[in-house]
């Protein structure tokens, strides 16, 4: 069942195209900066924009905090709100579920798959980025002396070994924040016999919390919104790396994994799919 719904996830051209998508957009950001007439000021722009021109190989933070806020969630929510709306929507569920498989060894099959697509995506950017980066910026070894040595948020020196230790962190920490936020797409998909219905839910969990996060009347649930903790994989870049917004992330997006995951075994394992 597995191996079904992964080869699903390789064999969709849309599933492609949205990494696609997601990888031309740090590319075409990459491209204006590198061009610009002067750089994007410190603190301004998206995060790390400011040090990529001094060294191309920061460029994967940068790519990350591009596509975080909006396009990558965006892509994942599409994904996950079509995993059983759309195969309940094309009538292809009531074949799937005639298998000798149990319902929830289907929905964990589409969960692994979900999980699939976010690694490939955020691997992709940032493979792409890197190589763009390197391209358009170099490695900075003329400045420093020291081929792909980068200074850090708190202005230490980082080795490669360090960089590309604190990049996995980073992937590590958003495929987590990314999991958690499709989780709820996911259960919405198994209310639903809509996809886009499922999606456009998803979505407007995503700005509800995002605006939720700008209000100071929202303080006191801040803390559980599923946005709170996004941009904490930018610790990673710190020297020593901040971990305490990290551990409360990783542990809020395992709380929703948990909760929404069994929401939706709880009404798909009920659900009467004619």
């Amino acid at each position: 069942m597995i191996a079904v719904e992964l080869r699903k996830l390789m064999l969709r051209p849309r599933m492609w195209l949205s990494v696609l998508l997601l990888c031309l957009l740090p590319a075409l950001v990459a491209v204006f900066v590198a061009t610009a007439d002067f750089p994007p000021p410190p603190g301004q722009g998206g995060a790390f924009l400011s040090a990529v021109r001094r060294n191309g190989s920061l460029y994967p933070a940068a790519a990350l905090a591009l596509v975080l806020p909006v396009f990558l969630p965006l892509a994942v929510a599409v994904l996950a709100g079509d995993a059983v709306a759309g195969e309940s929507a094309s009538g292809t569920l009531r074949y799937l579920l005639v298998r000798p498989v149990g319902r929830t060894y289907v929905l964990l099959a589409k969960l692994i798959a979900l999980g699939t697509f976010i690694v490939l995506a955020i691997v992709l950017v940032v493979v792409t980025s890197l190589g763009v980066g390197v391209l358009l910026f170099g490695t900075g070894a003329e400045a420093v002396g020291q081929a792909g040595t980068v200074t850090s948020l708190s202005g230490v020196t980082l080795s490669p070994a360090e960089l590309a230790l604190r990049l996995l962190g980073s992937i590590g920490y958003i495929v987590a924040s990314m999991l958690g936020f499709g989780v709820i797409a996911l259960f919405l998909s198994t209310l639903t016999d809509s996809g886009l219905g499922a999606t456009l839910g998803a979505l407007a969990v995503l700005i509800t919390s995002s605006v939720l996060q700008a209000l100071d009347a929202a303080e006191p649930v801040k803390d559980y919104l599923p946005t709170n903790y996004w941009l904490a994989w930018i610790d990673f870049f710190r020297d020593p790396v901040f971990w305490h917004s990290i551990n409360q992330g990783l542990l809020l997006q395992a709380g929703y994994v948990v909760v929404f995951f069994g929401a939706a075994w709880a009404n798909f394992a009920t659900r009467d799919v004619t």
